[in-house]
């Protein structure tokens, strides 16, 4: 069925897209204070750097400056995540185009990218994590990345829409963060160490300690911290105690890095609440309704007990071949009481990835091969007991499921002058084995997806050595995880299928003005067909269903200027900092029993949003940053019948870096939600009772010490 409602991606839908976000552009600016500070003290160490440095991309092995990279990729170095971030990488990512991370509670995440969210009501699915080159992403489609401490990531990089050439299944994109480990520059060994303390709003509290050990052949860093919050609405405290040991080894022809981590985190769930509740007080959790109790009452929560450990080796054979190998594994003790279950999980998981590298060049023109694989295992023991109010009762259902993909891959990129291509394939498989022991079952029922080739494009081309076209096509393959196969339904839906998608993708990147000025536009058009939808039982349990087919077309605008590049006057810098995002997204062919959907917009993906920033780097050690976010009216249900109202967020962050005697210190205050607005920061789509909402905090403060020795 086709109607009005449904939009192309057209020159003129661009353009208006364009003129309202130099319109909200303005008036973000229009509200960006100027503060500025002055104090006699020490100030010859500061932390805050030149944010016009040239940032390098490591995706697909490629280890090229960001814009002769021919790809949508975003990179947040360490001085973007420390002027943004906090505790959470909620703050910076949320400024990249395309990007949108929601927090539901304290500890309660979940991230998206280009419309992926329709998938995630909680957690992180439809896109692939590595830290320091490890995955963590298991072989169920499953990341815990709210376990990372956001405090030793010192990049994060960002490949938006289908990687599988080189990473496997998803067609939502890709997600890598680096811990740096620098080597001494001389024979002296090192050691440093930090301590940190984080205080904010409801109870919020982080203290960590890291020591730094640096020579000239290896690094270690270990990190020890303590989070704890009493959230901001009722049954959403949090508490997280983590503990993480990362280093690396280099010898003439080999390097190794290695990570260890372990995490204990619990955190409430207040679940979502009606439009007239959250009006009325929106700190209230669930309440009782149709014959089912209280979030409070049940108790609802996570407790996520992590042990991993992985390592990953480089060797170089000779100057062109090298080989790269890495292995983790890590085993979750995990409990979820509910509103109807306590859910208990069992998971040991195992992976490794291999790769061999060629590179050499004949006369102009370079080359360079890579081909490898990867095999990911999830071996896990699920318990589904009756809930006493945050107790366990009765046992319900004992499942024992196995999970595991895999893909092989083989990718050749060349360069000659100004042109450069990239060809990659990828052969992806996923297999899940599963039993109901509570049944008497002896022998597993089996699902596996047919052996799927991913191919993956991209061309590009350098009208100046610091501006580029690009495009891209590529398919996606995104089989649907554990968490749909086996929801909270208690139920194996065997008939669920991978979604699939086709993804056409054009763009201009470069820098300009010596360089004061980093610009990037790009437009993709990427059609999913049996796109996998989340639904809601009564009881606020989810099920997934496939949706028949969706498309998803946008525009995603980055600017990032320095207005100041030299000091002048009291400023060492000053910079303006804008991205922008507009998905008109859409099912094409959707039909649930008697309900047509086709035609309506993709649920719980907000049409615009944009996000405008301003950094200001003081001669004396002080820095601000503040930003302002523009989100979009979300639809909540696929018959686009009701919607979440956009909102407006300021924040701010003022701070001073320096020496005091023979420490270095960092001192910052910040505060979010400035306008004080009531709104939803992680909605419940397609919920039942229309309890869609599960609102943010309202205006709150934080504030940061740090001293180094």
């Amino acid at each position: 069925m086709r109607n009005k409602s449904r939009r192309s991606l057209t020159i003129p839908s661009l353009i208006i897209a364009f003129m309202k976000t130099s319109f909200r552009f303005l008036i973000g600016c229009a509200l960006l204070p100027f503060m500025a500070f002055a104090q006699q003290m020490d100030t010859s160490y500061v932390v805050v750097k030149d944010s016009m440095q040239e940032v390098v991309v490591h995706s697909f092995h490629n280890q090229q400056p960001w814009v002769e990279v021919a790809g949508a990729v975003a990179v947040l170095n360490s001085e973007r995540l420390q002027q943004i971030g906090t505790t959470s990488l909620l703050p910076a990512l949320n400024t990249v185009a395309g990007v949108r991370m929601e927090e539901r509670s304290p500890g309660s995440i979940r991230l998206a990218m280009r419309g992926s969210l329709l998938r995630s009501p909680f957690g992180v699915r439809n896109l692939k994590v590595y830290w320091n080159s490890l995955p963590l992403t298991d072989g169920g489609g499953n990341t815990y990345l709210n376990l990372v401490d956001a405090m030793q990531i010192s990049s994060v990089e960002i490949v938006k829409g289908p990687a599988a050439s080189m990473y496997g299944a998803g067609t939502g994109g890709l997600l890598l963060l680096t811990t740096q480990h620098p080597y001494s520059v001389t024979t002296t060994a090192t050691n440093t160490y930090q301590a940190s303390l984080n205080w904010g709003s409801f109870g919020g509290m982080q203290a960590a300690f890291s020591w730094n050990h640096q020579a000239k052949n290896n690094s270690h860093q270990l990190m020890a911290s303590h989070q704890q919050s009493d959230g901001y609405r009722q049954q959403s405290a949090l508490s997280k105690d983590h503990l993480t040991w990362t280093g690396s080894f280099q010898k003439p022809r080999q390097q190794w890095n290695f990570l260890v981590l372990a995490t204990r985190l619990q955190y409430q769930t207040p679940g979502g609440i009606t439009l007239a509740q959250m009006e009325q007080n929106p700190k209230q959790a669930r309440q009782a309704a149709g014959g089912f109790p209280s979030a409070t009452t049940q108790q609802t929560g996570v407790i996520n007990q992590t042990i991993l450990g992985g390592i990953h080796q480089r060797f170089n054979i000779n100057k062109n071949s090298s080989t790269v190998v890495a292995l983790v594994f890590s085993h979750t003790d995990f409990r979820n009481p509910f509103i109807t279950n306590y859910e208990l999980r069992d998971e040991t998981n195992a992976g490794i990835n291999a790769q061999y590298i060629y590179q050499n060049k004949w006369r102009k023109l370079g080359i360079k091969w890579v081909s490898g694989g990867e095999w990911l295992g999830n071996r896990a023991k699920i318990e589904n007991d009756g809930n006493r109010q945050g107790r366990r009762d009765t046992v319900q259902f004992i499942d024992r499921v196995n999970s595991m993909q895999w893909f092989l891959f083989s990718q050749v990129q060349l360069k000659y002058g100004r042109w450069q291509a990239q060809l990659g394939v990828s052969a992806n498989n996923q297999a899940y084995q599963y039993k109901r022991l509570t049944d008497g079952s002896t022998g597993f029922t089996n699902k596996q997806t047919q052996l799927v080739a991913m191919p993956r494009f991209s061309m590009g081309y350098a009208f100046h050595k610091t501006i580029q076209w690009y495009g891209v096509v590529s398919k996606g393959f995104s089989p649907p995880s554990l968490a749909e196969i086996k929801p909270a339904s208690q139920l194996f839906n065997t008939d669920l299928q991978p979604e699939f998608g086709l993804n056409w993708e054009m763009g201009l990147k470069g820098e300009l003005l010596q360089p004061r000025l980093h610009f990037g536009l790009n437009v993709y058009r990427c059609t999913l067909q049996q796109a996998i939808v989340g639904r809601n039982n009564p009881d606020g349990s989810q099920y997934f269903v496939n949706a028949g087919s969706t498309r998803q077309n946008g525009l995603e605008l980055t600017l990032q200027y320095q207005l100041i590049h030299n000091p002048i006057s009291i400023f060492q810098s000053i910079t303006l900092l804008e991205s922008y995002t507009y998905q008109p997204y859409r099912f094409n062919e959707y039909q649930q029993a008697n309900n047509i959907y086709s035609g309506n917009k993709v649920t719980g993906i907000p049409e615009q949003s944009n996000a405008s920033g301003l950094q200001v780097a003081f001669k004396k050690g002080f820095f601000v940053h503040v930003s302002y976010q523009y989100t979009g009216k979300i639809p909540l249900t696929d018959a686009n019948d009701v919607y979440a109202k956009d909102y407006h967020l300021l924040q701010t962050k003022i701070g001073w870096v320096g020496k005091f005697r023979s420490h270095s210190l960092q001192l910052f205050l910040g505060g979010d939600n400035l306008l004080n607005e009531t709104y939803s920061l992680g909605n419940d789509i397609n919920a039942a009772g229309k309890r869609y909402y599960n609102p943010a905090p309202t205006i709150n403060g934080y504030g940061r010490v740090v001293c180094n020795w």
